[in-house]
């Protein structure tokens, strides 16, 4: 679910809101006071760590390397 980050034009306050961009909109028409804070919005996962390759991949590469010819480039 995106996060956005808004910005209480009063007390100058920012802070994180994780919501869908609908809840957002909502959000801003209950709160006049609230401006969202021009950024890319950060997308939040259930995904911990980095992505793993699937161990088969690299005997993949191994095979289209040896069957790709001479000059290739294909690093294994």
């Amino acid at each position: 679910m995106p996060q956005y980050t808004m910005r209480d034009i009063k007390t100058k306050e920012e802070f994180d809101v994780t919501c869908t961009w609908s809840e957002m909109q909502d959000l801003l028409k209950e709160n006049p006071n609230l401006i969202q804070k021009l950024s890319t919005p950060k997308i939040i996962s259930g995904r911990m760590g980095g992505m793993k390759v699937p161990d088969g991949f690299t005997d993949l590469k191994k095979q289209i390397k040896k069957n790709s010819g001479r000059g290739n480039t294909i690093k294994t």
